[in-house]
């Protein structure tokens, strides 16, 4: 069962219920509408894209546990009841169990009582998911501010951003973070916010360790810091740069490593993504026209990062690109990205920024 749309439902707060007995089913979309919409489908039918606020699955078990594989890929756990027909499944801390045979009251009170529960930790998580980002982007603006200044950059505040965007993403996905990021205009942060939540969604999905992470989002919210040394009409031109514009607004990458080197106790392996993620594959980047190997994995992630997050952006010259969009033109700017990273970075975001946009 796949993500897709589903345009007859109507937006905010909803019970996803996925049941193959059509009375049962009907009955408990009444019952539960009254409370909360409700989208009651049959086995099958393609998965609402939006996240739901509880998921209640009535099926056999083999189609029981399918959709259960299926919700594990689609971000953070979904408070879900199952109505068990056979043996009961392995506990988890979001999944209540019922027989499916329980009296439809039983199933109601249980329902509304995770409907409050959900509720309530919908509404914990978006005061932490606010507060995140409302830290991130002040650490964000003082980094940049410092490096604008010619102060010395903390890797305190860099470590603490860091953290902010793993803990955000980690809890409530990329969607979610994108949403709030994109709520306010702040310009450059809000790409660096951007690309730091993908780069922390992108390597948790290919099992990069806790260690490893860490040093990517870290790298993805330094990559552009050489921007503060940009004027502020190129960086905020409302159409493409000149010749002369493009010449100075190339130069970030290499400004950008030269202020990590000289204020800050940052790794080598930051410092080569901030130099380094307009390389291309074929040799035809910049500033130091690497190609092939001499590119490491870390920069390429974050150029794939980069690049996505600035075709999906809203800006005041263009529309943003589709995620779908986006991952075609990347596709086909052949010798640019590493296309086996490429690929695998497809599927989530194809999931969770289509949900952002």
């Amino acid at each position: 069962m796949a993500l897709g749309a589903a345009s007859r439902f109507s937006d905010g707060p909803f019970v996803l219920l996925v049941s193959d007995r059509p009375s049962e089913r009907s009955a408990l979309e009444r019952a539960i509408a009254l409370v909360m919409n409700c989208r009651a489908i049959p086995p099958g039918v393609p998965l609402p894209a939006a996240r739901p606020h509880l998921v209640i699955l009535d099926l056999p078990p083999a189609h029981t546990a399918k959709l259960q594989s299926t919700l594990a890929h689609n971000g953070p756990p979904v408070p879900r009841l199952v109505l068990v027909r056979g043996e009961p499944m392995p506990g988890a801390h979001y999944l209540r169990q019922l027989p499916a045979a329980s009296p439809r009251q039983l199933v109601l009170a249980n329902v509304f009582a995770m409907i409050e529960a959900a509720t309530r930790s919908a509404e914990l998580r978006q005061r932490r998911l606010l507060e995140r980002v409302s830290g991130a982007t002040a650490i964000v603006a003082e980094i940049f501010d410092s490096a604008a200044l010619g102060a010395r950059l903390q890797r305190a505040d860099a470590d603490r951003g860091t953290e902010l965007v793993l803990a955000a993403v980690s809890e409530v996905g990329i969607a979610d973070w994108l949403a709030e990021v994109w709520r306010h205009e702040i310009g450059v942060y809000q790409h660096t916010l951007g690309v730091a939540g993908h780069a922390a969604t992108f390597g948790s999905q290919i099992g990069l360790s806790q260690t490893d992470l860490t040093l990517l989002v870290r790298s993805a919210l330094l990559h552009d810091i050489g921007k503060a040394r940009i004027p502020v009409e190129i960086l905020n031109k409302p159409g493409p740069l000149n010749a002369e514009e493009l010449r100075l607004m190339q130069r970030h990458p290499d400004i950008g490593a030269h202020l990590l080197r000289a204020h800050g106790d940052f790794e080598d392996a930051v410092i080569d993504v901030v130099r380094h993620h307009h390389e291309r594959l074929d040799g035809k980047g910049y500033p130091d026209r690497l190609s092939g190997p001499a590119i490491a994995d870390l920069v390429r992630i974050v150029t794939i990062c980069d690049v996505f997050s600035a075709l999906t952006e809203r800006r005041t010259y263009r529309q943003p690109a589709t995620p779908a969009e986006a991952l075609s033109i990347m596709a086909a700017s052949t010798g640019h990205m590493d296309p086996d990273l490429l690929r695998a970075f497809a599927p989530s975001m194809l999931k969770g920024s289509a949900l952002a946009a």
